[in-house]
């Protein structure tokens, strides 16, 4: 009994199998990590006020732009390159050196344009104290990608619970102590600092030695390999938090607060799409050069579970969204529940995106989805500065749908084109088929209920089972076999 259980979450046996621990692991811990922050959040909101909450989102949204740069694309490369060849490990102590002079790049530009953005010295001093959190947070991927190219998620469970309990734990003492902007940035950087100190000494003694070196062909070597995937990543921080440094720059605090009440309530939503991304990206880099078969088969079996998860998300997102907003946030935040409307859409979007962006970069098309993102990037700026300054909020929620449209539909074509998969066949429009009328049973059914004055989770429990329900009944019957099959 203990040697099974061991087997099927410790150890690494067969495709299925070590798809299913990993995945396992980084839903445990993805669960536990953004559940504990979006109630810390959520706590954050209420006791700050829509004023101040907006502020602390517009500081940690400029931060976030910049701290791509320290990222830069070495832990996706990194765990590619692990993942196909093991000896390529030795190589480990140059990239720790380059991630941390691309952090001290990063930090240098996040002080000196944050005097460009604003003059609110709240703001500023928010600003200078999240940079130094943000990259150091950004330094635990560098770390994941030894993990997971170990395909070890085990130990990223353990890091990701340990460092969220620590942030819980700080924030929520500041936060009822010493409330304020200032302080609970404060609180971020002292629990990540102290969190990081502790997985370092972990992974030196445990995982694999930790010291530091400067190869020069290593470092050409990386740098060749990511930089396309380097500059996208930054285009990517770009997408995801210009609009709320757009609205800061222009004033529009409060209309950040609710912005970013909905874009908060989504990031919960997409939670999946992102550790299901990270399970899948080992066996894809693996199989890419072993078996051409195999490699399109556990690309179907991937984006069957997006589909499965994205059209539900969508229809029922879009009827839960007044209920959602007032549950969580209280009645104080009407604005964002148009706001999730829209956004949730873009959710949608982002869980059948994700393969197609996967495919690109295990085949080694970095240059390609740097150009697919710099599409994205380019369209999603110049719509924010044209829809932020005359419809706030609501501009800054039309321009991301429009946004994620656009880099969908690129992604397929750039996937369909360069890539070795066949990016849609009739297993996946069956899927999708049957995904779509589970999901309009569910929006029926629930709207029933709805009418009787049930509690919302209640509502939201029988949909989520009434749609699986008629899911695996529908695949069953038509297909002869289970929808999560590879």
């Amino acid at each position: 009994m203990i040697k099974s259980f061991k087997n099927l979450f410790f150890n690494n046996i067969g495709i299925k199998q070590t798809i299913f621990k990993n995945t396992f692991w980084l839903v445990f811990a993805e669960g536990v990590s953004r559940f504990l922050s979006f109630v810390l959040i959520i706590y954050i909101i209420k006791i700050l006020g829509v004023t101040n909450f907006g502020k602390f989102a517009f500081a940690l949204a400029f931060v976030t732009i910049f701290e791509t740069i320290s990222n830069f694309g070495l832990p996706e490369i990194a765990t590619r390159e692990f993942s196909q060849d093991k000896e390529i490990e030795r190589e480990y102590p140059t990239i720790l050196s380059f991630k941390i002079v691309l952090s001290i790049v990063a930090l240098i530009l996040m002080l000196i344009v944050s005097f460009f953005v604003t003059h609110d010295a709240v703001i500023l001093k928010a600003i200078w104290i999240l940079a130094i959190y943000a990259l150091i947070d950004n330094f635990f991927f560098i770390i994941y990608a030894l993990l997971r190219a170990r395909q070890q998620m085990e130990y990223e469970a353990g890091v990701k619970i340990l460092q969220v309990l620590l942030m819980f734990s700080v924030v929520f003492f500041i936060l009822f102590k010493f409330p304020s902007v200032k302080n609970i940035s404060y609180g971020y950087l002292f629990a990540d600092t102290v969190a990081l100190a502790l997985v370092l000494l972990f992974v030196h003694l445990r995982i694999h030695p930790l010291n530091l070196s400067w190869n020069k062909n290593t470092l050409q070597k990386f740098f060749r390999l990511s930089w396309p995937l380097g500059i996208a990543t930054i285009l990517t921080g770009i997408l995801l938090s210009i609009d709320s440094v757009i609205m800061g720059y222009f004033n529009q605090i409060n209309e950040a607060g609710w912005y970013n009440v909905s874009r908060q309530a989504i990031g919960i939503i997409i939670m999946p799409a992102t550790f299901i991304y990270m399970s899948f990206y080992p066996s894809l880099s693996k199989f890419f050069k072993e078996s051409r078969e195999t490699f399109q088969k556990i690309w179907n079996y991937y984006m069957r579970i997006m589909i499965v998860l994205a059209l539900p998300i969508m229809m029922g997102g879009f009827f839960f969204a007044r209920q959602i907003i007032e549950l969580i946030f209280g009645y104080n935040f009407a604005p964002s529940i148009v706001v999730f409307q829209i956004l949730i859409f873009l959710a949608g979007l982002n869980f059948l995106f994700n393969p197609y962006t996967l495919a690109l970069i295990v085949s080694g098309q970095q240059k390609k989805y740097l150009c697919l993102i710099l599409a994205g990037a380019v369209i999603n700026v110049a719509l924010n500065l044209i829809l932020i300054p005359r419809y706030s909020l609501y501009g800054a929620s039309v321009t991301a749908l429009i946004t994620y449209i656009v880099l969908f539909l690129l992604g397929v074509e750039f996937s369909r084109r360069f890539t070795k998969i066949s990016v849609f066949n009739s297993d996946l429009l069956k899927s999708l088929l049957i995904s779509f009328f589970a999901s309009a049973a569910m929006v029926f059914s629930i709207s029933q209920i709805s009418l009787s004055g049930v509690n919302v989770f209640i509502n939201m429990s029988a949909g989520v089972l009434i749609y699986f329900m008629v899911l695996f009944l529908t695949y069953k019957l038509i297909n002869k076999s289970y929808i999560f099959s590879i």
